[in-house]
């Protein structure tokens, strides 16, 4: 692949970085798919185990973002009903308040729905920081992998 063509899959993979803290795009998947044609045009042996890396860190990482902070959030006794409202409004309120309005709507969907479930504003605050701090880890895990795949693709391509 030319050099043009590498550069415009490593800004492909950091649009997808940035996707997995600002949820604009799907992160991880941009970045599989920018490495999966980079590894097609390429066509070598090593390109494709460049590929296979990459998807296993997104794999791993992919799993991890959601069992470590589940199990939390199920060791607390927080349903995933709370979940859901907090998301709903996240998305909700990425669209009324650009950006901002998705932290904002997720906070505030999950203080109501435990609100409604538990009818105290104190277990539900702390129902809510914990469920804030589980998402955060999520999204950390998230781009943990993102950046672990970005890299791999970099110096495989620089060594390529």
């Amino acid at each position: 692949m030319n050099l043009l063509g590498e550069l415009i899959v490593a800004l492909v993979i950091v649009i997808g970085i940035i996707g997995t803290v600002l949820p604009i795009l799907p992160g991880v998947i941009v970045i599989f798919g920018a490495v999966l044609a980079w590894a097609i045009f390429e066509g070598t042996t090593q390109g494709w185990m460049i590929f296979l890396i990459v998807t296993a860190f997104i794999v791993i990482t992919g799993v991890l973002q959601y069992t470590w902070p589940g199990r939390s959030l199920r060791e607390a006794g927080i349903p995933t009903r709370s979940i859901v409202v907090g998301l709903i409004l996240a998305v909700v309120g990425f669209f009324v308040i650009p950006v901002i309005g998705l932290f904002i709507g997720f906070i505030g969907g999950t203080f109501l729905a435990e609100t409604a479930r538990v009818r105290q504003a104190d277990a539900a605050w702390n129902a809510t920081v914990h469920a804030t701090k589980a998402v955060v880890l999520s999204t950390l895990i998230q781009l943990l992998g993102a950046l672990a795949a970005g890299a791999t693709w970099a110096i495989g391509a620089w060594v390529l």
